[in-house]
């Protein structure tokens, strides 16, 4: 079974760029992560300010053991190792959904 874990943030316009930048240059620090199974950064396209960090997990015992592992830690630092130079005074609301119904889609053209 599937489950969604959704980080609502609150970005200012003003940090959005620098937002989409952190995410980027760190997109595959949770790759590895036992039970981890894909990760979306969506930026509002309307007049929101509500950005959604959308990951997929095989069950919540893999999200709570990544939550707690220094792996965590990792996914939060800059590439070169460091902590952001910049606390971006974001807010943030995660919120937990199961997977009911999906598709994948016809790809047949």
């Amino acid at each position: 079974m599937t489950v969604i874990k959704i980080n609502a943030i609150t970005v200012p316009a003003e940090h959005g760029d620098e937002v989409a930048k952190r995410f980027g240059d760190r997109v595959n620090s949770v790759d590895d992560a036992p039970g981890f199974q894909g990760f979306e950064l969506l930026r509002p396209d309307d007049e929101r300010s509500e950005w959604l960090v959308v990951t997929r997990w095989a069950d919540d015992a893999s999200f709570e053991a990544w939550r707690n592992s220094d792996q965590t830690a990792h996914a939060h630092q800059s590439p070169s190792g460091e902590k952001p130079p910049k606390h971006l005074g974001l807010s943030a609301e995660l919120w937990h959904y199961v997977v009911e119904v999906s598709s994948s889609g016809n790809n047949n053209g």
